[in-house]
């Protein structure tokens, strides 16, 4: 696939099956995420692999905990049991800024290389979701991450094969939020 019909094509897609990558084509997809627009170079990002059914079970738990921790209801149960199930691997984006140097920056480089998660995993066949919502803020990933007072949880890439094909590409119309002077 080349460059542009990557950029042009890619799509999230929330059924997510083996196989997932394996340790070298994850190794890859983990490199594209160190390549990203990174003002100082100070790498403010981290990552957290969730692969093994040891790491999946101990995932699955947390999510159902933050719901019943948090008082979120029935209704984010089942997104939790979703969440959990979603994909075969996961990984955990957290930005863990530096002092001294603009957080929001920083935490735009964390999200990039989010991003080129995706691209990467998409490059080799896989496809992927990125998950953030009421997760990224719970208290007990961050605990499980070893998230310091600052981290943040950028988002959790869900990587897999897609059960069913992807929604076609967006055919965007970009004149709606496009200025040109």
């Amino acid at each position: 696939m080349n460059t542009l019909a990557l950029l042009t094509t890619r799509r999230s897609t929330k059924s997510l099956t083996a196989p997932a990558p394996d340790e070298l084509q994850l190794d890859t997809i983990l490199q594209a995420a160190t390549q990203v627009p990174d003002h100082g170079d100070l790498t403010p990002y981290r990552f957290v692999v969730i692969h093994s059914e040891d790491g999946q079970n101990r995932f699955r738990q947390l999510l159902r905990d933050t719901v019943t921790q948090l008082n979120f209801g029935e209704e984010s149960m089942k997104k939790a049991q979703r969440v959990g199930n979603m994909a075969p691997m996961t990984v955990a984006v957290i930005c863990t800024p530096k002092t001294g140097k603009p957080e929001w920056e920083q935490q735009m480089t964390a999200g990039c290389a989010a991003y080129a998660m995706q691209l990467a995993a998409k490059a080799q066949g896989f496809d992927s979701v990125w998950i953030s919502g009421l997760w990224v803020n719970s208290p007990l990933l961050k605990d499980a991450f070893a998230c310091g007072e600052k981290d943040k949880i950028i988002g959790l890439i869900m990587l897999g094969t897609a059960v069913c094909s992807p929604d076609a590409p967006k055919n965007t119309d970009v004149s709606a939020f496009t200025t040109y002077w």
